[in-house]
């Protein structure tokens, strides 16, 4: 017999991890396109400074998503936050290009530092981003 709890609460489960991926698809495709290098082919190029970069983002966002999921009043109020917490990862991007002026050209040339400290910036704002969201 199916707990009536599952019943009642599949549907918003399903309806939540759909926005969700959806979400995340966005901002994979926004964010490679803001970008100036072209991370997926330089990834499968073996580039780490890509991988590393393009990871934390992915993390970064994924944190401040999953807090928004978690602390959302319904369905509207998780994907209006999610879309707060694209723009905010968007913005961290656009932040560490302004404090490392040469990034557009490291990370294609694989230099890991440029790279991890974009990764580290993007999980930070991520983290900030989904504290923020626990009101």
């Amino acid at each position: 017999m199916i707990a009536s709890s599952f019943i009642h609460g599949f549907p918003p489960f399903l309806s939540h991890f759909a926005a969700a991926a959806v979400l995340v698809f966005l901002f994979i495709v926004i964010y490679v396109r803001i970008t100036p290098y072209r991370e997926i082919a330089l990834i499968r190029e073996g580039n780490t400074a890509a991988a590393i970069s393009l990871s934390g983002a992915l993390l970064g966002y994924t944190v401040a998503l999953a807090s928004a999921i978690a602390n959302s009043a319904g369905f509207a109020d998780m994907v209006l936050w999610g879309g707060i917490a694209l723009a905010v990862q968007l913005l961290a991007y656009l932040i560490t290009r302004m404090l490392l002026p040469d990034l557009i050209s490291d990370i294609p040339q694989n230099r890991t530092a440029s790279g991890v400290f974009l990764a580290a910036l993007s999980l930070a704002m991520g983290l900030i981003n989904a504290a923020c969201m626990t009101y």
